[in-house]
């Protein structure tokens, strides 16, 4: 029995039926794709346009999809390296965001959590304020629970790399939730 990655692959690799296999790549994997993209990218207009991108390069690029990986692993790097590029290109935008996460972050301290909304948007904050290439792997892992293999194929990086990545990421979201929900009390 074949797998839809299978079916998506043969339809892709033949010339009459591209569209349907590209309609059906998007409907398997256009969710999944999001949430990654939505976890790097703050903005969920961006998002999309980053969304949309992906599956551009993806069709621009299938032929260059080998086998060795599964089709989402090869999607997956095409979506982490389009968002991680948008937040190379908008730097200067990122650090005005910063500077308005820092203004907000004053004006919620001075109220207390209360519900588990205000947690969650801590953690995401916490994980807006991570290096790039943390915050990647981070989401990867705690999101997602990809295996540190997987994840090494996507961003090219030794699976010790990303380990050590991770458990830096991890602390410095328990330190940076820890602060501000005692700033709150």
């Amino acid at each position: 029995m074949k797998t839809k990655d299978d079916e998506i692959i043969l339809l892709m690799q033949n010339e009459t039926k591209q569209e349907r296999g590209m309609r059906m790549m998007m409907e398997v994997y256009q969710s999944r794709l999001y949430w990654l993209i939505r976890r790097l990218i703050s903005d969920e207009e961006i998002a999309k346009d980053i969304l949309q991108e992906t599956f551009i390069k993806a069709y621009q690029n299938f032929f260059q999809f080998k086998k060795d990986s599964q089709l989402y692993t090869w999607l997956y790097r095409i979506a982490s390296n389009e968002a991680l590029q948008y937040l190379k290109k908008n730097t200067k935008l990122h650090r005005v965001e910063e500077e308005i996460d820092v203004y907000l972050e004053g004006e919620m301290a001075s109220e207390s959590i209360k519900s588990a909304d205000e947690i969650q948007e801590l953690l995401l904050d916490a994980i807006q304020k991570l290096p790039e290439k943390q915050r990647l792997v981070f989401s990867m892992r705690y999101y997602d629970d990809l295996p540190y293999e997987e994840i090494s194929k996507i961003v090219d990086m030794s699976v010790s790399t990303l380990k050590t990545n991770y458990h830096y990421a991890k602390e410095k979201i328990e330190q940076y939730i820890l602060k501000n929900s005692e700033d709150r009390k």
